[in-house]
């Protein structure tokens, strides 16, 4: 894939899913700070959210400035409006919202900025309470100072009377008395004395309570609404994602299994790269989709929660969770992660066997080995049924002990909150919002440890997948392959061709050689293990000679291109093997121009016609997986035409006739003989009928060549030939 496309496929997406994951990890992480904010705020403080008045008396603000000792902060905060003063439409809006305003000249807070707000508030909340409570004729301050307040008249009012010595003295007093106390209550006392001055100057402190509460509530709708939104589009690229990745993955995987040549086919058996192409894959995308949805996700929230309750008391409650956590996971990645491994393998075994039973039913009910077959493929499940129980059972603890945590934490926080209350160093809004957030740590951590479980697995996944990418095929394409010769069509040369397998001790083939040209019929011949198949599965490059060289055309078949060399070639298998799909895909598969015309010759000259004709749909007839529903002759009839249809330069026949009865065999070869005069033919046969009229028959004996010759020729002067000869005809017949 070209590196825009993985650019536009995989990276812009994940950004914009990391994007939108920190979106809502943020709305998610505000909702239980506007819970907090209704609790606090709304309910309990009467939707007062902080200790600055917007308004104040003209008495009120005297007494504040007078007490801060004229705080110019404090006194440049505020602005002096005189009813009278005001345009008609600026007095309706203020006196509407404070209606003191038509009875007295008001002092109306500024427009600050944040710091600036911050700043006055902290300066004005001592001045501001005093103020309040001597507004209020606070009766333990009556008591205290013994002063006899007249009717329709406060302590306030009494006390900007006096001097500036009585005053100081009475303030100071208060304000002394106000010190010793929490800051947390200071500041209740603050939003408390902010509602009184509230009533006293007529504001109706339902309806602003009311109000508080709606707004508040319309937000957490908002950031709910947002956060469910873009919740659904993630689900939605990550599901899309990893759909991707499958499709990416397995493309890559078969592409390079269909680069191996048989000598990687063996090393990894086909029931292991079933595995890795399917189960392995899935497990990467599974782990794929919780990576992007939790690693990301999950950080975010826990951090962010941290930060929301770093100066909260109970503090030490969350770290007790966090590292009862953390001995948990550690606990379960450490048994789990040799149990993924093995598993892994118990799944290959388990398609061997099962692979093995399927494919060789007809044998196992033949030799009546069942019963062994049953045992062989119990043993394998149970192995898997064992090691997945315990993998199943370390996530079921991990679970319940999770939540027992959650429990256990909760108890905690409402115990010890609960004191705090007591004591007034904590709001019920805030002990719910940090069990909010506490929840949220926890629930991350889980998360992640849901995460930690399923790595081991889907590393092993991925490691079994990458074996395959980085696997070299010992076949390879030649960097600059050179061009067939044009003058040359179907010649075939070996020159002294040796050939080993691999972890083999001896050499399969010892120095061959042979020419086979256009035109004639070479076959090779010998006893089983010979070496017959592994010398023509030589051409087409299935395997690479150890040594000496092949010549197709006049040019190395180690430097010509892999698909122009198997394009000259019809290749028809020992066993034969046929696709699903029809009859006539079938025929296609080497040549996708067939016409209808070569498609009907392919299959006469292949004996296939008259069947195929007595069937319903003829060459659109289907054929199930691995041509199941045709008999062995017809599948191997097919598999011959389907070379046929390819009208290559060169045929190979691995023993392809040994499923067709000698009536057949004979009218298939005549067939052929007269449609491919002029191309080259190599037979690998066993019968000596097959072969007895090639033009040049190769004797094979422990992979050297001991004969060669017409059949009379061998018949004179090769004893190995002669000797199977007779074993099958008379010597009258031969």
């Amino acid at each position: 894939m070209k590196k825009n496309n993985i650019f536009l496929t995989f990276i812009i997406p994940i950004i914009t899913v990391i994007a939108l994951l920190v979106i809502q990890a943020l709305c998610d992480l505000e909702l239980p700070s506007y819970t907090s904010d209704i609790i606090n705020n709304g309910i309990q403080q009467g939707g007062i959210d902080e200790a600055l008045p917007e308004v104040l008396t003209v008495d009120m603000y005297d007494a504040i400035v007078r007490i801060s000792d004229e705080n110019s902060a404090i006194m440049a905060s505020y602005d002096l409006f005189i009813a009278d003063d005001l345009s008609t439409s600026e007095r309706n809006d203020l006196t509407e919202k404070y209606p003191l305003l038509k009875e007295e000249d008001l002092y109306l807070l500024k427009h600050l900025t944040e710091e600036e707000t911050k700043i006055v508030e902290e300066q004005i909340k001592l001045p501001l309470i005093i103020t309040a409570m001597l507004y209020s004729n606070n009766e333990s301050i009556v008591n205290f100072l013994n002063i006899k307040v007249p009717e329709n008249s406060t302590l306030l009012d009494l006390v900007l009377a006096m001097d500036k010595e009585a005053f100081d003295r009475i303030t100071n007093t208060i304000e002394d008395t106000l010190t010793t106390l929490d800051t947390s209550i200071i500041d209740q006392y603050a939003v408390s004395s902010v509602n009184t001055i509230y009533s006293g100057i007529g504001l109706n402190m339902e309806d602003y309570q009311i109000n508080y509460i709606i707004t508040k509530g319309l937000m957490m709708l908002t950031i709910a609404g947002i956060g469910m939104i873009v919740a659904i589009v993630v689900g939605f690229l990550i599901a899309k994602l990893a759909a991707k990745i499958g499709y990416v993955l397995r493309s890559k995987v078969v592409r390079k299994i269909m680069s191996f040549s048989s000598s990687e086919f063996n090393e990894f058996g086909a029931s292991s790269l079933i595995t890795r192409s399917t189960n392995d894959i899935e497990q990467i995308k599974m782990f794929f989709v919780m990576l992007l949805r939790i690693v990301v996700f999950a950080p975010i929230m826990g951090i962010g929660a941290f930060i929301k309750v770093s100066d909260n008391p109970l503090n030490w409650i969350i770290g007790l969770a966090l590292i009862i956590i953390f001995v948990l996971i550690g606990l379960l990645f450490g048994f789990a992660m040799p149990k993924f491994k093995k598993m892994q393998k118990l799944i290959d075994r388990m398609n061997l066997v099962s692979r093995e039973i399927i494919s060789g039913m007809p044998v196992i009910r033949t030799f009546g080995t069942e019963k062994y077959e049953e045992e062989r493929f119990d043993n394998a499940n149970l192995k898997l049924t064992k090691t997945n129980l315990f993998v199943n059972r370390l996530m079921g603890i991990m679970m319940p002990s999770m939540m027992l945590v959650m429990n256990i934490i909760s108890i905690l926080i409402v115990w010890y909150g609960a004191k705090q209350i007591d004591f007034g160093t904590l709001q019920v809004g805030t002990l719910l919002a940090f069990i909010s957030y506490t929840m949220q740590i926890i629930l991350s951590f889980l998360m992640i440890s849901l995460v930690s479980v399923m790595m081991p697995r889907a590393l092993v996944s991925l490691k079994r997948v990458k074996e395959i990418l980085k696997t070299k095929s010992s076949i390879t394409e030649p960097i600059n392959p050179v061009s067939f010769k044009s003058k040359q069509k179907g010649v075939v040369e070996f020159k002294n061709v040796s050939f080993q397998y691999p972890d083999a001790d001896e050499a399969m083939l010892k120095n061959i050689s042979f020419k086979a040209t256009p035109g004639t019929t070479t076959a090779f011949i010998g006893s089983t293990g010979s070496g017959k198949s592994t010398l023509i599965n030589l051409i087409p490059r299935f395997f690479d000679a150890t040594s000496g060289e092949i010549y197709v055309d006049g040019v190395n078949i180690k430097e010509a291109s892999l698909i122009e060399l198997r394009n000259k070639i019809g290749y028809v298998p020992q066993k034969g093997m046929l696709f699903s799909g029809t009859i006539k895909s079938n025929l296609m598969l080497g040549n996708d121009n067939l016409s209808e015309k070569e498609m009907i010759a392919s299959a006469r000259v292949s004996q296939s016609l008259e069947f195929i004709k007595q069937k319903e749909n003829q060459f659109d007839s289907s054929i199930s997986q691995g041509g199941s529903n045709v008999s062995g002759g017809q599948k191997q009839r097919l598999s011959i035409a389907r070379a046929i249809a390819k009208n290559p330069e060169i045929y190979i026949f691995d023993d392809s006739f040994s499923a067709l009865d000698f009536k057949t065999d004979a009218s298939l070869r005549k067939a052929l003989f007269k449609y491919a005069k002029d191309a080259t033919i190599l037979i690998v046969a066993q019968r000596i009928s097959t072969i007895m009229n090639a033009d040049n028959i190769i004797v094979l004996n422990e992979g050297e060549i001991v004969g060669s010759g017409t059949h009379k020729q061998l018949m004179k002067n090769c004893q190995i030939y002669k000797e199977i000869a007779l074993s099958q005809l008379k010597e009258e017949e031969l």
